[in-house]
């Protein structure tokens, strides 16, 4: 049996190229070290990044026939579609949960940020991509 490790390597290498640049991104706004931005939503998007790595890993390697290219394309596009409405209408209740129990001095204020926007997205799938093709072309 040969051990193939790009398929590990990758999504791992793309969460942290994208997470780096999220971070890097969100302290240039903050124009401070943004560690409490760390988490769901920013530019670009983890989960985006990760899932379209795998795919774009498997297209190149397996080719677009595969049927392994047909699992991971349609589990990123539940984990995009997922990035883009269920978890921003959480951040978007989130929003009006705490402006409701602002008066309410016990009450610790629930995350906002938590999906993506198209644009972020589409970053992740560009971040995702250029990692996979990048693994591609040093591991083969």
């Amino acid at each position: 049996m040969n051990l193939d490790c790009s398929y590990l390597v990758t999504p791992g290498l793309a969460w942290l190229v994208a997470g780096t640049a999220k971070f890097a991104i969100n302290s240039i706004r903050a124009r401070k070290l943004a560690f409490g931005l760390i988490g769901y939503g920013g530019m670009p998007s983890n989960h985006s990044a990760i899932v379209s790595s795998t795919a774009v890993l498997v297209a190149l390697k397996e080719g677009l026939g595969h049927p392994a290219f047909g699992v991971a394309l349609t589990l990123a596009f539940i984990v995009m579609l997922d990035a883009n409405s269920l978890r921003r209408q959480i951040g978007r209740h989130a929003e009006s949960i705490n402006r409701i129990a602002a008066r309410e001095p016990a009450h610790a204020p629930l995350r906002e940020r938590m999906g993506h926007s198209a644009l972020e997205i589409a970053a992740g799938i560009a971040t995702g991509s250029i990692v996979a093709i990048g693994v591609k072309a040093v591991l083969g």
